[in-house]
């Protein structure tokens, strides 16, 4: 384990294995199910169809009607509203019981979210997915949500990371009295801590065309578990919080070594993408 100094990465961890057999959530589908389609399942229901398989496809996360709760544990509640300053092991196995058998990096990372709705300034789908794969009309995917965008940073001439985290449920099915009160403890702490089981997707368009930014997207994807709240008070106030990530290495779209980055990638200085010839 390492704590480094870089403030958008307080702790990294070895993969680990976690999850049960019954789990709440899943993800499933894939070249050999039905219709293809990559999803991520709550309680057996379809909750986010996510990024096909192929990979050359462009990146997705898109809200179905399965997600429609949270998944709070309500006796970590004041643990994590007081924040964590390392990987804690009690909670991690806690989380750990609503996902599946797996291989998992845990990552304690601190996020200053930005609130996106699609089709609005700011939104991946409109603007950097359309500028790489096109689209009709210049929109290419319509992710069915609002959701956070925290983070972005280059890889290389030919890669990018995007951060994005992605609500259970909509910001506005919140309890305003209750993003009042994380707003007070934000107010004096950025040690508030939500949690998240995240994916990493790696797309890139098959086809090269002169017209089009095109480089490989690599979206770190972080599904909120805990802490709906405090991130819609972090993000009306533009203040940070703290992240508890567990990395799902079976459930996402990329090679070892890519997943392998992540935490150092993650650990760089936040930019955005230059575009080449420009």
């Amino acid at each position: 384990m390492s704590s480094p100094k870089d403030a958008g990465v307080l702790a990294t961890g070895e993969p680990l294995s976690l999850g049960v057999e019954a789990p709440r959530l899943r993800f499933g589908g894939g070249p050999r199910s039905d219709d293809g389609r990559r999803l991520l399942r709550l309680d057996e229901e379809p909750a986010f169809e996510l990024s096909f398989w192929c990979g050359t496809c462009p990146f997705l996360f898109k809200r179905l009607d399965g997600a429609n709760q949270t998944m709070s544990i309500a006796a970590l509640e004041a643990r994590l509203a007081d924040g964590l300053d390392a990987l804690d092991a009690p909670v991690i196995e806690s989380f750990a019981a609503l996902l599946p058998k797996g291989q998992y990096i845990p990552m304690l990372l601190c996020i200053e979210p930005t609130l996106v709705r699609p089709l609005e300034p700011g939104d991946y789908f409109a603007e950097e997915q359309v500028a790489t794969w096109g689209g009709f009309r210049g929109l290419r995917d319509y992710p069915q949500t609002p959701y956070y965008r925290t983070f972005e940073t280059p890889i290389d001439r030919y890669a990018h990371l995007f951060e994005f985290v992605v609500p259970m449920v909509p910001p506005s099915w919140n309890d305003e009295k209750r993003v009042a009160e994380h707003l007070a403890r934000l107010n004096v702490s950025s040690r508030p801590t939500a949690v998240a089981v995240t994916t990493l997707d790696v797309c890139e368009p098959a086809v090269h065309e002169d017209e089009r930014d095109i480089f490989a997207h690599w979206a770190v994807t972080h599904f909120l578990l805990d802490g709906h709240h405090k991130i819609e008070a972090a993000a009306s106030a533009g203040k940070s919080l703290r992240l508890l990530s567990l990395l799902s290495i079976d459930g996402s779209l990329a090679d070892p070594e890519a997943l392998a980055r992540v935490a150092d990638v993650r650990k760089q200085s936040r930019a955005p993408r230059e575009v080449r010839g420009a």
